[in-house]
């Protein structure tokens, strides 16, 4: 179950949890929709994204405008398909209301987005506010900035004197932009459009983000390289269970090595379980 619906679940005892608060909006469902029911989405701004199993699709409609009236502040619903591409772009529905453009208030920062053209995960929450607790006053670059998942709560929270954040999805980098100025702290990013190993300086970050998953371990050279001695790098991975985290641990310290330099590894997190038998983790590493 999402974060959001936990709280609407336990706000007050005695609440439905949000598939029997979703049941009791819903007429003559069978047992076997009945069981379909989706136990949690994400409300992301004034949207509310929900997957709909295939026994459910002929009411997907009807689900649609049930979520809209448990959400009264939320204007659209879609229905979450897949992600698609390099630029992990997501394929979705309108299935109730209309607009996927959105703001979303999160750590009193502020990310417009359009959910039918980027992702965005709430299950990332907590590395996101870990993130607004590290970084001030160093030059920090983060190599898959997006919209600015992790470099606005750090620039907004824990004010680095320099933030390069490299983007290459053109829609990613334009929403970039606008939410830069829309937390108004232009004087500390520096959006840079393009591949990160073309665009990642060299020996002068004192931490660097990688923050993208999928093959990240292809691009750890040029996040060693951006490092001084001493920097800090936080290597994000989509990993199998039973190599969480030999495996993450393994690719930062070969990657350090080939450059003649060491990794000594200062924090493992698992962010979150990604999918069946396989968890999206976090390696913080200070490289000599």
């Amino acid at each position: 179950m999402g974060k959001n619906n936990a709280k609407l679940a336990n706000k007050n005892r005695g609440k439905p949890i949000p598939s029997e608060a979703l049941k009791l909006l819903l007429n003559d469902l069978t047992p076997q929709e009945e069981a379909a029911l989706p136990r949690g989405w994400q409300v992301i701004g004034e949207v509310v994204l929900v997957h709909v199993p295939d026994v459910l699709q002929p009411r997907k409609g009807e689900i649609g405008r049930a979520l809209l009236s448990m959400y009264p502040r939320c204007k659209t619903v879609v229905e979450t398909k897949r992600i698609a591409g390099e630029f992990r772009q997501p394929v979705v529905e309108v299935i109730a209301g209309d607009g996927t453009e959105t703001i979303h208030k999160e750590n009193y920062v502020l990310f417009r987005l359009d959910v039918a053209q980027v992702m965005f995960s709430q299950g990332n929450f907590y590395e996101r506010r870990r993130m607004s607790t590290v970084g001030q006053g160093e030059h920090v670059v983060d190599m898959f900035a997006g919209i600015g998942y992790f470099t606005l709560p750090m620039a907004v929270h824990a004010k680095p004197r320099r933030i390069d954040a490299i983007e290459l999805n053109p829609v990613s980098y334009q929403y970039l932009i606008e939410n830069i100025r829309l937390n108004h702290v232009e004087g500390i990013v520096n959006p840079i459009p393009g591949d990160c190993r073309d665009k990642a300086p060299v020996g002068v970050a004192d931490r660097v983000i990688m923050g993208y998953v999928g093959t990240t371990q292809e691009y750890l050279p040029w996040g060693i390289r951006a490092l001084r001695p001493g920097g800090i790098l936080h290597y994000h991975e989509t990993t199998p269970e039973k190599l969480v985290f030999e495996r993450p641990i393994r690719y930062v310290k070969e990657a350090a090595a080939a450059q003649g330099r060491g990794a000594e590894i200062v924090t493992t997190i698992k962010v979150k379980k990604y999918s069946p038998g396989v968890w999206h983790v976090v390696v913080d590493a200070k490289i000599d």
